[in-house]
């Protein structure tokens, strides 16, 4: 069985995920946390589940002492799933250790997606959160786009990742494939879904996309 552990302050988020998980063959429900950071860390050492699914902000924990819960519950799974965040807050959440990141109005086909993408140790991040920390800062200040992004669900695999580093690093996939002992075809494969995922054209926009999310190591600062 696959314990679940729900904590949200929100009562109707709460028992929204309490029904959603409970409707899964092969998860068990951990009691849910409404408190605070201590609250939660009890029943973390408690329950010791595979999959904590958590709004963080709800419950008064910082980033900073999210990145600490991560790094000390490492056999634990993170969905994280919250309101709208800044851009800033957003990259920070997404380097504190998480698995996976949603927002509070993805629809229940996503969410369950997340929770099985999770679950296999695969990130999954909210449409809306990758084309927003993707698109330039002239056009993500502007609410009309907000409300314009696609919620569908980004996947991206750890081998994913490695691709898009390669590519932001200037490597022809040749090169990527040896590096990765894959496939030239392979690595071709992945790299058109990779910019079909993002909403890109070109590798530029691959580019832009491991800078601004900090796979890629540089002097800027977005």
């Amino acid at each position: 069985m696959i314990k679940v552990l729900i904590a949200d302050k929100n009562f109707l988020s709460r028992v929204g995920l309490e029904l959603l998980v409970g409707e899964l063959k092969g998860f068990d429900l951990a009691p849910s946390v409404c408190g605070e950071k201590e609250a939660l860390i009890n029943q973390l050492q408690i329950s010791k589940p595979n999959l904590l699914i958590a709004d963080f902000i709800s419950l008064g924990i910082s980033i900073n002492e999210l990145k600490s819960i991560c790094k000390k519950y490492t056999k634990t799974k993170f969905l994280i799933i919250t309101e709208w965040l800044s851009k800033k807050e957003s990259v920070e959440v997404l380097e504190s250790g998480i698995t996976s990141f949603l927002l509070k109005e993805c629809d229940k086909i996503e969410i369950l997606e997340a929770i099985n993408s999770t679950i296999k140790g695969e990130k999954f991040i909210c449409g809306k959160i990758v084309r927003f920390l993707s698109a330039s800062s002239e056009i993500k200040s502007s609410n009309s786009f907000i409300k314009s992004l696609s919620c569908d669900g980004f996947q991206v695999t750890n081998r994913e990742i490695d691709i898009i580093q390669g590519i932001a690093e200037g490597l022809p996939n040749k090169l990527i494939a040896v590096k990765l002992n894959l496939s030239t075809h392979t690595v071709n494969t992945h790299r058109k879904n990779i910019m079909a995922k993002l909403g890109v054209k070109n590798t530029a926009g691959i580019v832009m996309f491991a800078v601004k999310n900090k796979l890629l190591e540089t002097n800027f600062d977005f």
